[in-house]
């Protein structure tokens, strides 16, 4: 099998359904942004010196394939993030933050390579949630889905500090 199928070179892709829409459409523009996410998260873990850093970044670009066929999906397919997955997900924000040093300035990207990663992963998780939103004002988008980008944003920042404190 090939890896080009000419299948878009009119301007069209396929979603996870099968349905055929325009390339520029808002969903292809929201899931696009979730794919960015994830190849900015390989990076973070690519350059993370700690393994749990990287075990907990694998674990959330794994978690970002359900979200991104959620949103390469028509309506009526099967919500695949639940509030169960936000719950989760605050729950090991929460474990990360007890292990960090309460926050007395505003932090400035680049104490470390991973860190600055990191800040660039959670930049691309905001844009992706404005994106989102401007789907949800034109079609449905799961609740649960919105709250899980708001979150991925913060546990992006919170792995980043966790990068600069040593042995973790």
């Amino acid at each position: 099998m090939k890896v080009y199928t000419k299948t878009g070179d009119k301007g069209f892709t396929s979603l996870y359904t099968g349905e055929r829409i325009e390339k520029n459409s808002q969903r292809v523009e929201a899931y696009g942004t979730i794919d960015e996410l994830t190849s900015s998260l390989g990076l973070a873990r690519s350059l993370a010196q700690q393994e749990e850093v990287r075990d907990a970044i694998l674990a959330l670009q794994k978690q970002l394939m359900s979200l991104m066929a959620e949103l390469a999906s028509s309506d009526s397919v099967e919500k695949y993030i639940q509030d169960i997955h936000v719950t989760t997900l605050e729950t090991t924000i929460d474990v990360v933050e007890a292990q960090l040093p309460p926050l007395r300035e505003f932090i400035i990207p680049g104490d470390n390579p991973a860190a600055a990663a990191l800040n660039i992963a959670r930049t691309v998780a905001r844009r992706a949630e404005r994106e989102i939103l401007r789907l949800s004002s034109t079609e449905p988008v799961g609740e649960p889905l919105l709250k899980m980008v708001n979150r991925i944003s913060d546990y992006c920042f919170v792995l980043g500090r966790l990068t600069a404190i040593p042995n973790t």
